[in-house]
């Protein structure tokens, strides 16, 4: 069985080749995407590097269930995308879909704009002319010169590199004014029982069990390097003629779910909450980490998630990869891998579950017709937060509760403040999470143009639709794929009116890229947005 990677040393082939083109795409998530359809579209040509085999990113990786917020806040190119998706279904728009259906739409715009899509491709240097990236290489040796660049990747590589301010972690409250921001501790996917976290119970010389911090937890509201969780959004089926059964995955370690047991041996009123009961035989009996099928009716497929104290997200062991090289990433990746083929392995077999869980884990594998080339897991890590710019405006809180209004907008979000936990710790001889947030915003809100380029004086020819300038709490909120496919169309008109001049990015004037927004149907106000309003 093909296993997924991140990066392989063999991927790289090795070549002297140069391009020339005009806008520059470093990352084929869905941003990428819309990006490059859209800059084509202005008779821009265009480049497209993905550092992978796969394009469309978390949108074609198994983020089927898609995070949205207010759905009439999405315009453009990105509400396009979900009406495409409801055409493969027959259906005149769809947000629940399965990951081959989202790849196969994205492949068609790649065919019908002719993109031309670089795979594997990894950056490795970038060179600086009067404040301008002159040109990039990746490894093997090909170079790319371009007008202008954009860094569509989930990490921020291609800021990070071309010397543009920004931030990996969380910040203190006191940063920005906020009140959500850093060290948090909360009710939702808590412990809600006392779950001894020492190897040897209740022995603290034994040390911790993988993932538990032995120190307590810092005050709330303070600052750290943390990064929520990621996992893998898993595509899982229910139909005997697609599931394949789980298997222990090589490198298999009990001890990281020892946890899970602690937990699924305190009193049942613990997790019994988790249980569903429903007569259709379509739908799982339990909440724990498998979720109903919520693909278009008649799919019987999942969008897994993480849910509860202890699931598929792998808290704590990420706060190297927005910064590790690629064989640091490719490292975090397997053992995300193996921790969560080996959590649903251990949910569908070890005794210490409960028999209604061990059921319900049973009843579900991954599905045959998905993700073909990686063993039907998907290719893609959920990376929630790498790096963020920091730039002339960072979003935060204020503008999530309606404090404050940027004068210059390029689209809106809406969804919740959603942090996952960023860590585990021993308080009282008890384990908790923390880091988790979820608090609704006041209302769809606007993002500045600033926010998607790099602050005055800084790189003047590259625009960041994805890793924005934000605070950690407001990109938990802003941070959603139809989001980002708006503010990378956003990026790519801003770049496609610079280019007749060539002038720097951060002086175009909002008042020459609106008319281009509104034609291209993009939602800037909450005004706007309740003209939008679909009841």
């Amino acid at each position: 069985m093909n296993k997924p990677h991140y990066f392989l040393p063999e991927w790289i082939s090795f070549t002297d080749e140069t391009l020339e083109t005009d806008l520059c795409i470093y990352g084929g998530t869905s941003a990428g995407v819309i990006a490059a359809v859209t800059a084509k579209s202005r008779g821009l040509r265009v480049l497209l590097l993905q550092p992978g085999k796969f394009i469309g990113g978390m949108t074609t990786g198994g983020l089927g269930e898609t995070d949205f917020g207010k759905k009439h806040v999405i315009g453009g190119r990105s509400r396009q995308f979900y009406r495409d998706l409801g055409s493969w279904y027959g259906l005149e728009e769809e947000w629940k879909f399965e990951p081959k259906a989202a790849a196969a739409v994205f492949e068609q715009y790649i065919r019908e704009h002719d993109i031309p899509v670089r795979l594997c491709q990894f950056l490795d240097s970038v060179s600086l002319e009067n404040n301008r990236i002159a040109s990039i290489r990746l490894l093997g040796g090909l170079k790319v010169t371009a007008a202008y660049f954009m860094d569509c990747s989930y990490e921020g590589d291609l800021l990070a590199k071309a010397g543009v301010d920004y931030h990996v972690g969380r910040e203190a409250n006191s940063v920005y004014g906020e009140t959500i921001n850093g060290v948090q501790i909360r009710n939702t996917h808590q412990f809600t029982c006392t779950v001894d976290p020492y190897v040897i119970p209740g022995d603290p010389r034994s040390g911790t069990l993988p993932g538990v911090r032995q120190q307590d937890a810092a005050p709330e509201g303070c600052g750290d390097p943390c990064v929520q969780a990621y996992n893998f959004r898993v595509c899982m089926t229910d139909d005997p003629e697609l599931r394949i059964h789980w298997k222990k995955p090589e490198g298999y370690n009990e001890v990281e779910y020892e946890l899970a047991r602690r937990w699924f041996r305190s009193p049942q009123d613990n997790w019994n909450r988790l249980l569903v009961e429903d007569a259709d035989p379509g739908v799982p009996p339990t909440k724990f980490d498998v979720l109903s099928p919520r693909t278009p009716s008649g799919h019987r497929k999942t969008d897994t998630n993480n849910h509860g104290p202890i699931s598929s997200d792998f808290i704590g062991r990420n706060y190297l990869w927005p910064e590790g090289d690629y064989a640091l990433r490719e490292q975090i990746f397997q053992e995300h891998v193996t921790y969560q083929q080996g959590l649903y392995w251990f949910m569908a077999n070890d005794p210490a579950i409960p028999e209604g869980l061990r059921q319900a884990h049973q009843r579900f594998g991954l599905a045959a017709d998905e993700f073909s080339e990686t063993g039907n897991w998907p290719h893609q890590l959920y990376v929630r937060e790498g790096r963020r710019m920091l730039s002339d405006y960072v979003l935060n809180e204020h503008d999530t509760q309606h404090h404050r209004l940027p004068d210059d907008p390029v689209g809106m979000g809406s969804y919740q403040m959603d942090s996952h936990n960023c860590s585990r710790f021993v308080r009282e001889g008890r384990v908790l999470n923390e880091g988790d947030v979820q608090l609704p915003p006041a209302g769809a809100y606007g993002v500045s143009y600033r926010s998607i380029v790099p602050k005055k004086g800084e790189c003047s020819n590259l625009t960041v639709p994805v890793c924005i300038s934000s605070s950690h709490i407001a990109f938990g909120s802003v941070r959603m794929e139809p989001v980002f496919m708006v503010l990378a169309e956003s990026a790519a008109l801003a770049v496609s009116l610079a280019f007749e001049e060539r002038g720097d990015l951060q002086d175009l004037p909002y008042t020459e890229l609106l008319p281009l927004l509104r034609e291209a149907g993009q939602v800037l106000s909450r005004e706007e947005a309740e003209a939008a309003r679909v009841e």
